[in-house]
């Protein structure tokens, strides 16, 4: 019978007979994986698999191809870090939806899942919607389409660089890209390590990061982004 134990992040729960469900997890040694769990929606079992929950895991199946069985442990519970605040809680089930339609099924990840367990951490500190976009970046690059911010792609410079081209994902300078700036996408001062940013900067940086996912991503399955990710937007925006 196979088997692995693993430590991972809850991503999403979804009902399944009358008491169980199939969970989820993005894990540390083998990415995105689903297991059913009996019980799913008892109370005690509720509070374990909330999204964004940490957990240690094992997994049992008869043959490897099966979905399999988890036993789950609450390691860390991320709720208590963004259950008073609505816009943290957006942004983490923003997170936690985005792994869990764009990470391939047992295509293992590591760097998604130590950049989405730091954003979970996150969530207690005062940098988090920065932190945020960095992961939506890291989430790009995994799948096949990292932005390069370091060089404006028309001149090669690395000075004043404050756009993004939206077909190539390469920064572009304030000079190159003036004739051009209503085609182009903002870069924020925070991505180009300026240091301090506001909701204004964290908006550009959503937009930014939006337009990728959105034509790069999920244009490949004929779909829009996320509820929750165009609500984390909105919040921003208004």
């Amino acid at each position: 019978m196979p088997e692995w134990q693993d430590e991972g992040i809850i991503l999403s729960v979804r009902g399944h007979g009358e008491t169980g469900g199939v969970v989820s997890l993005l894990t540390r040694a083998h990415g995105r994986a689903m297991g059913y769990i009996y019980g799913a929606t008892s109370s005690r079992m509720r509070g374990v698999l909330e999204p964004g929950n940490l957990v240690s895991v094992l997994w049992q199946a008869k043959s490897s191809d099966q979905l399999g069985n988890f036993t789950p442990e609450l390691e860390k519970s991320a709720a208590a870090d963004v259950m008073d605040d609505p816009l943290k809680l957006t942004a983490m089930q923003s997170a936690c939806v985005l792994a869990d339609k764009t990470l391939p099924e047992r295509e293992n990840h590591p760097g998604v899942f130590e950049g989405t367990k730091a954003l979970m951490a996150s969530f207690a500190t005062d940098i988090w919607a920065a932190t945020y976009i960095y992961w939506e970046i890291g989430l790009l690059r995994e799948l096949g389409f990292g932005l390069d911010l370091s060089k404006c792609a028309a001149t090669g410079a690395v000075d004043n660089l404050i756009y993004v081209s939206p077909k190539s994902g390469c920064a572009v300078s304030a000079a190159a890209g003036e004739i051009y700036k209503e085609r182009l996408l903002a870069l924020p001062a925070f991505l180009r390590g300026a240091g301090e940013f506001g909701d204004a900067d964290i908006l550009e940086g959503l937009k930014l990061t939006g337009h990728f996912l959105r034509h790069r991503v999920f244009a490949l399955s004929n779909s829009d982004l996320p509820e929750s990710r165009l609500r984390l937007e909105e919040k921003f925006r208004g």
